[in-house]
């Protein structure tokens, strides 16, 4: 099976094919590869309410991406 060229993918199309093939190692490095350095950065939660806010701003963040 020939590899798909993933520099030619747009951004659409890598997530889709990671989502078919889940351990494709190369196609998930490449998507990291793109990601934005400008992109907002959260620190890793310390206390149970540092979780439960990271949970409500995961849940805003995917609900907004399934509305788009």
């Amino acid at each position: 099976m020939k590899k798909p060229n993933f520099s030619q993918m747009t951004r659409s199309e890598l997530r889709a094919h990671i989502l078919e093939n889940r351990e494709d190692d190369e196609a998930i490095e490449a998507l990291i590869k793109r990601r934005n350095p400008n992109a907002k950065t959260y620190p890793f939660p310390k206390t149970e309410a540092d979780f439960a806010e990271m949970q409500e701003i995961l849940k805003r963040q995917l609900n907004s991406i399934n509305a788009a």
